[in-house]
């Protein structure tokens, strides 16, 4: 048979002494004298008594719980970003829970009601590559649930979130392909619904008109970072009269699926074509032949701070109107 859990009535009836008295002699309440607190805190040592976390939580109106949701664990830009928001949350007292949407609308939306329902304090999401619309987070704001956003974020800038600086990493990549000559330089730009795909086809058309040289519609391809889009992408731009001899991928998962695709065509990478890329992915150091360079994005540091700024909001440590979207520098990293 379990044994009973003690609880703060037995405590008190052990010592003759009121519930309230219990309670505040283990929480070392100044009005409790000395005695009483060493006779409560030592009879609740030996009985092995644990406060109702579940009681607690329902007086206070607080679960101590964040959720996240993401769209793949398993893509180590996720996983750093996971080990950033749990370092801090971990730090302040908060358990994590993790859902992954991977890339659906649907499963997004049934992850926001979960978690909804399981109390969370606040969350933190990276919405998937088909969200183009939020209607299914209003249900948030009616239950007081905070959310900030990061890496992957909505249009408009206004919303609490945490990002880096797309547009100026994809500037950086073209200045850098330019700077090794290249003149006819291709983008892989992601899927229209995602923000980051428009800010990296600016920061490439501005690169190249500061360089002076025209963008060429045919070298723009959209995709929906799948592999065989990938593959389909780099087969349009081999088949092109005057191919490219640079791609810009839209991160370092879709290069590794280019590289394959374009060796596959007798392609020598990096000098029949070369390529660099977003996220700067620790895989990449392990690799016979990398992308040439790689842009930083930052994700335990997008985590960390994402985490804080929730944690901050549900703490109330900063007024909702003074929380501002933070975005960070993007480096390019070379191999």
């Amino acid at each position: 048979m379990d044994q009973k859990l003690p609880t703060i009535k037995e405590i008190a009836q052990r010592l003759n002494i009121s519930v309230s008295t219990v309670s505040r002699a283990l929480h070392n309440h100044p009005r409790i004298g000395l005695r009483t607190k060493m006779q409560v805190q030592k009879l609740a040592r030996e009985l092995n008594y644990e406060p109702n976390t579940l009681a607690i939580s329902f007086k206070q109106k607080k679960w101590y719980t964040i959720g996240v949701i993401l769209p793949e664990l398993s893509e180590q830009f996720f996983s750093q970003a996971i080990s950033g928001i749990e370092d801090v949350a971990t730090f302040q007292g908060y358990t994590v829970l993790i859902g992954q949407s991977h890339e659906s609308v649907d499963r997004e939306k049934v992850l926001v009601e979960t978690f909804r329902k399981h109390r969370v304090d606040g969350m933190i999401l990276s919405v998937s590559k088909h969200t183009d619309q939020y209607g299914h987070l209003d249900i948030l704001d009616k239950y007081n649930i905070p959310l900030v956003y990061f890496d992957r974020i909505p249009p408009g800038g206004n919303a609490p979130s945490v990002s880096s600086n797309i547009r100026s990493g994809a500037e950086q990549a073209v200045n850098f392909l330019v700077g090794k000559g290249h003149t006819h330089i291709a983008l892989l730009k992601g899927p229209a619904s995602l923000i980051a795909s428009q800010q990296r086809l600016e920061g490439y058309e501005a690169a190249l008109a500061g360089r002076g040289i025209s963008v060429d519609p045919a070298l723009v391809r959209e995709i929906d970072l799948s592999p065989e889009e990938t593959r389909l992408a780099i087969a349009a731009l081999l088949a092109l009269p005057n191919r490219p001899t640079a791609i810009l991928c839209f991160n370092d998962y879709v290069c590794l699926d280019a590289i394959q695709f374009a060796r596959k065509e007798k392609i020598r990478i990096n000098e029949d074509i070369s390529f660099v890329s977003f996220a700067n992915l620790p895989i990449c150091n392990f690799l016979d032949v990398p992308p040439l360079a790689s842009v930083e994005q930052h994700p335990y540091q997008q985590g960390q701070l994402a985490a804080e700024m929730l944690l901050d909001i549900i703490e109330k440590r900063k007024p909702l109107s003074e929380v501002k979207p933070l975005v960070l520098d993007t480096e390019l990293r070379i191999f």
